[in-house]
């Protein structure tokens, strides 16, 4: 049984399914802030920060929350090269 899965690198060995993501944001606003508390709320909080300071918040299709350490921007260009190599797999 085989997962044809990418997965996305969100920092410190944690990984998340590429496919899973719905976004990805900068956790410094109010808006996000209260989305993180009402994961927390909903037992939909996800912190892999491994104790560093949250730099980015990643969203996921079923309604997780996952806090990373890694600046939104980097996840988004590790997101967008994955995206690509798999688009390049599957004209082949």
């Amino acid at each position: 049984m085989s997962c044809k899965c990418k997965l996305l690198n969100i920092g410190f060995g944690n990984t998340v399914v590429a496919e899973r993501v719905v976004a990805i944001v900068n956790p410094s606003s109010a808006p996000m802030k209260r989305l993180r508390e009402e994961a927390k709320q909903n037992s939909k909080l996800i912190d892999a920060t491994q104790g560093r300071r949250t730099r980015s918040i990643v969203i996921t299709d079923s309604n997780h929350v996952i806090l990373s350490a890694i600046q939104a921007e980097t996840i988004s260009q590790r997101l967008s090269s994955d995206l690509l190599s798999k688009a390049a797999e599957e004209s082949d």
